[in-house]
């Protein structure tokens, strides 16, 4: 078993050396993130300018040169991360052959990876001994205080997870995230009564999946998310009606209607929401058009044929709103609910009401 110190082959403090008495370099530190600077200076890209945007530091501008090359490029900071990050994860060093005696730091650090002794301190990992035995070599590194022993394999995944990791911390949340995994909740607080939990599982989304139903990525949705969308999207709506926040209910609800455009059965639901939406406020030529819209897609007509008999004898309209109410009857609905639509509607039609039913046999 041949054994091998790496105590001059690692880099300890590699970077803060290069940084050392310079104000600029702390400061790009901070804005790129330390170990993103380190990747540029292993890469090869020298950043020549930073144009900082406080209010989205990620939409901040680097200016950068590759290599000997002349030209300059320009990315947005969290471009730029990933851009590193891939320079970093992509194109492997080969394994060397096993060093021999003798072995100088560099011929080490060249078995090693020299990406690898540069990345290894950025995360703690300090290079101890190299043993070889048997043509297999097995690296020790102190991590986390505490010595282990594994292949160069070994070492270097751990090192690439490391970064991709960091890649991980610094990576700007999707501007649409949408935790579908809260609908069953929203579902149960709506079925409870709980208006003002619904609003705030749901109150966020309305915002983001306006934004996401006009991009590519919200258009290649499945149909099943594209319905579970929407449904959330009445549930929120109805949330609104019930606390007396009309104007938003008839947002959300509209929006809710793109996004179930292709889906007749919560389209029927939503344009009766949104129908009762307009009824709560006391629009029923609105509501009217939009309760039939929703009878129209197949929306229970036990439920909105009395909400529909209301309107029209809100609008006076006593005949309609005595055909819907008979209408709503035939369909199943409770005479309580359209007790009240049938003896305004009669009182005010009188003797025609009769004789109309004479020549039309309901």
């Amino acid at each position: 078993m041949k054994t091998y110190s790496l105590e001059k082959a690692r880099a300890d403090g590699w970077l803060e050396q290069l940084g050392e008495g310079s104000q600029g370099f702390a400061q790009l530190c901070e804005v790129v993130g330390t170990n993103f600077v380190a990747f540029s200076v292993i890469a090869g890209i020298r950043i020549t300018a930073l144009t900082v945007d406080p209010r989205n530091p990620d939409g901040s501008v680097v200016e950068f040169m590759i290599g000997d090359l002349e030209d300059t490029q320009q990315l947005r900071l969290g471009d730029f991360r990933e851009r590193l990050a891939q320079a970093m994860l992509s194109h492997d060093e080969p394994v060397g052959e096993l060093p021999e005696e003798a072995t100088d730091a560099e011929t080490l650090q060249s078995f090693i990876g020299f990406r690898y002794v540069l990345l290894a301190p950025l995360y703690g990992i300090g290079l101890e001994e190299l043993r070889v035995e048997g043509g297999e070599a097995l690296i020790t590194a102190r991590i986390d205080g505490t010595s282990s022993a594994m292949s160069l394999t070994t070492l270097r995944e751990l090192v690439r997870e490391r970064v991709r990791l960091d890649v991980e911390r610094v990576r700007a949340p999707s501007p649409f995230s949408i935790d579908l995994n809260v609908v069953p909740q929203a579902r149960r607080a709506a079925e409870a009564g709980d208006h003002e939990a619904v609003t705030e599982l749901l109150g966020s989304w309305p915002g983001m999946l306006s934004l996401l139903l006009r991009t590519a990525e919200g258009q290649g949705l499945s149909a099943e998310v594209r319905a579970s969308l929407a449904d959330s999207l009445g549930m929120l709506g109805s949330a609104y009606v019930a606390l007396g926040r009309h104007e938003w209910a008839q947002e959300v609800l509209r929006l809710g209607i793109q996004w179930a455009q292709d889906q007749l059965e919560v389209s029927a639901v939503l344009f009766g929401r949104l129908a009762e939406a307009n009824l709560a406020e006391g629009r029923h030529g609105q509501a009217i058009g939009l309760f039939r819209r929703a009878l129209a897609l197949g929306a229970s007509r036990r439920a909105l044929l009395p909400e529909l008999a209301r309107c029209f004898l809100a609008r006076e309209r006593y005949l309609a709103a005595l055909l819907t109410a008979d209408e709503a009857l035939a369909a199943g609905a409770d005479a309580e609910a359209v007790r009240e639509v049938r003896e305004a509607s009669k009182a005010h039609l009188g003797d025609a009401w009769e004789r109309f039913r004479l020549r039309v046999p309901g």
